[in-house]
């Protein structure tokens, strides 16, 4: 073949091979376009659009007085694209050192020129999503939006804030653990308020759809949400910070008083079970008292002497004995098998009764007694402490609650002293809320409640949900028993070992307790190396229960450990600051002593008030004639007496015997600028009442002191 026809031949099957791989790539792109052309538009549709979630509010917590316990509140992660295309060299050279400065007297944490080194590092090097701060307000964000550079917006200015909704305590550590925190892990929301009510307070996300545009920029494709955000609902807590306030200084005093591991207090309405004030304090490894674990819901412990009520009852109920029986405690000690059980007093308290074996907390005569009329019967003892409900646990809703252990007959740490070691506190566990469960069914006349930290569901004011009180059992024991449970009770008090407690103005009724605390390893620790509990539960007042209240203290090492000297105080600073501002405690109280009182003293002024008052105090009046908005009072001997004050337009009003804002509202509405000499009530006033009242006239009111 000639060189000739040997190119022409090459050439040819060079454009032939070119040609069928055009053609078959023709083929390709209209098999693409045509025959799966819907197969790829629905997945370039998937690359550039994306569902975004919009996370909704979620719902704030109140305490019972609709006071913030826990809010959202707005933080902002502020951005830079700095490579946007319509960021200019030209503005960003002009406005970076305005930019930088105002950066730097905003935060405070970095120099003009740090701030323009880095800005100017990220834009070389084309930063699209460069971090400038996280946690910045709302304030400060609105500051942002009027800076240089940034006021031209997202992307002439390359300006990107990002919202991120957290949650702050306005109260910061009062009662942190019982409301508790959110998590973001797989585990969900599980401490505290928090945890428990998370289904209502997370409320509902909402999506929205949006498209990629070139340089990873995602911008929404409709004007309104796929599915709009619902926000959470608002949980209204039974608890009241101002008690709750009171309940944390005084535990927090003890605490630091007698250097102490941890301790917990829990304050509950009798009748109803909302739990008031719950406090919780833990020693942390820098020796700062904080709220980091439920000891009051979570810890189950050997409760020590407060057990010895349930185990009277147990014989009490079953018949066994009365208040008046006599016991010989001896010198203070007694055998069982080789355990001594002893009692704190030195040399005993010899033959005393039943009712001083409870208000002296005696370890010898409890033991000697349960022991005596249960010994062989022991699956008697157990099962009524059973029907009391106090081998269960009370079901809360906020999670982590200690399993209470009683054990049976037969278990396999059952032994010879089980029995009495039981009867006074030990070889049984409980936590804090159990056993104030137990004392407040007691106050409550056998009815056993379950504690309730929740109230109410509302959404925007609308109420949602109400949370009744829940009956465990209606009737622990007989009403014989109680009355018998009541009289010892407030014996400890009167005559007993919480003497300390006893004041003028309403009865206590409680039970102290000290107990040691076995060391996993090393039991109680022997003589050298013993650790104590101190507590105090009980209910007050007295005569009309109205709350109930468990103080444990656990391991002060001061050498001061008895529950009457560590926890008694704490619960008596929480009774007295409730009593003092419960008006109705007090009324309760006068009404229980027969006594009599004359009416207050009252000061003229505002009808409107006057009535608020005499309904919270439930005093008589008598009013005389039509009253209108202003009064004159008068105290007698069983009632006050009412009257019109007539106020007349241009006239000075008579303001003598009022208050001074009552004073000054009168005087000022009426024109006059107002001179005040002294405080108290008002005594005299410069001008006459009656006198025609001039523009701009003065008047001087004298008070009743100063």
């Amino acid at each position: 073949m000639s060189l000739k026809k040997d190119i022409i031949w090459r050439v040819g099957l060079i454009y032939i091979t070119f040609f069928i791989a055009g053609l078959a790539i023709l083929g390709r792109v209209f098999y693409l376009q045509v025959v799966e052309g819907e197969k790829w538009s629905v997945k370039e549709q998937n690359l550039n659009l994306k569902d975004f979630i919009i996370q909704p509010n979620r719902g704030n917590i109140y305490d019972s007085e609709n006071r913030v316990l826990a809010t959202s509140v707005p933080f902002y992660e502020i951005r830079m694209d700095l490579r946007s295309n319509a960021l200019t060299s030209d503005v960003f050279n002009k406005g970076i050192d305005e930019l930088s400065l105002q950066l730097s007297r905003l935060f405070g944490d970095k120099t003009p020129g740090q701030y323009k080194n880095e800005l100017v590092t990220a834009r070389r090097k084309g930063e699209r999503y460069h971090l400038l701060k996280r946690r910045v307000t709302y304030t400060q964000l609105k500051k942002l939006k009027s800076f240089p550079i940034f006021q031209l917006g997202r992307y002439k200015g390359g300006f990107i804030y990002a919202q991120d909704n957290r949650r702050i305590l306005p109260h910061k550590g009062l009662t942190a653990r019982t409301i508790g925190y959110t998590t973001k892990n797989n585990s969900g929301n599980i401490v505290g308020i928090e945890g428990a009510y998370d289904y209502w307070l997370k409320g509902v996300i909402g999506v929205r759809l949006m498209q990629k545009l070139s340089g990873n920029v995602w911008m929404p494709v409709n004007d309104k949400n796929e599915v709009e955000p619902r926000d959470g609902q608002d949980i209204i807590t039974t608890l009241d910070i101002n008690i709750q306030d009171v309940a944390h200084q005084a535990l927090l005093k003890q605490l630091l008083i007698h250097n102490a591991h941890h301790g917990t207090v829990v304050l509950m309405e009798v009748q109803t079970g909302e739990v008031r004030a719950i406090v919780n304090l833990e020693k942390d490894k820098k020796g700062n008292y904080r709220e980091i674990y439920n000891y009051a819901i979570g810890e189950s412990t050997e409760p020590g002497s407060t057990f010895k009520l349930p185990s009277l009852m147990v014989a009490l109920e079953d018949g066994f004995i009365e208040l008046g029986d006599s016991i010989d405690t001896g010198n203070g000690e007694v055998r069982f098998y080789d355990k001594t059980i002893r009692d704190s007093h030195k040399g005993g308290y010899g033959v005393i009764t039943v009712k001083e074996v409870f208000e002296n907390s005696s370890n010898v005569g409890v033991s000697k007694l349960i022991d005596k009329y249960y010994k062989g019967r022991e699956t008697d003892f157990i099962n009524r402490l059973y029907s009391m409900n106090l081998n269960q646990k009370l079901g809360l809703e906020i999670r982590g609650e200690g399993v209470p252990e009683i054990k049976y007959p037969g278990d396999p740490l059952w032994s010879g002293i089980s029995l009495p070691m039981m009867s006074h506190g030990y070889e049984i566990r409980m936590t804090p809320m159990q056993i104030l469960s137990f004392y407040n069914a007691v106050a409550n006349n056998g009815k056993m409640i379950k504690p309730k930290f929740v109230k109410e569901i509302r959404s925007h004011g609308k109420l949602i949900k109400k949370f009744p009180t829940v009956v465990i059992n209606p009737s622990i024991v007989s009403s014989r028993t109680i009355n018998d449970a009541k009289i010892i009770l407030e014996g400890v008090i009167e005559n007993g070992t919480a003497r300390n407690l006893k004041n003028d103005l309403y009865k206590i009724a409680g039970k102290t307790g000290t107990a040691q605390i076995a060391n996993k390893n090393k039991g109680y620790g022997g003589y050298h190396n013993v650790q104590y509990q101190a507590s105090f539960v009980g209910y007050f007042p007295a005569d009309r229960p109205r709350y109930s209240c468990i103080v444990v203290v656990n391991a002060p090492s001061n050498s001061v450990y008895y529950g009457n000297l560590v926890a008694g105080p704490v619960f008596k600073e929480i009774a007295d600051k409730v009593y003092a501002t419960n008006l109705d405690l007090q009324k309760n109280q006068l009404l229980a002593n027969n006594e009599k009182h004359t009416p207050p003293f009252s000061k003229n002024g505002s009808w409107e008030d006057l009535q608020i008052i005499l309904r919270q105090m439930d005093m008589d009046s008598e009013v005389s004639g039509t009253v209108e908005d202003w009064v004159i009072t008068a105290s007698t001997d069983s009632t006050i007496n009412i009257r019109n004050l007539l106020i007349q337009e241009k006239l000075v009003p008579n303001v003598v015997e009022m208050g001074l804002k009552d004073a000054v509202f009168l005087l000022e509405n009426a024109g006059m600028k107002v001179i005040v000499r002294g405080w108290g009530k008002v005594r005299s006033q410069s001008i006459p009442p009656g006198s025609v009242i001039s523009s701009g006239m003065r008047i001087v009111l004298e008070m009743s002191f100063g």
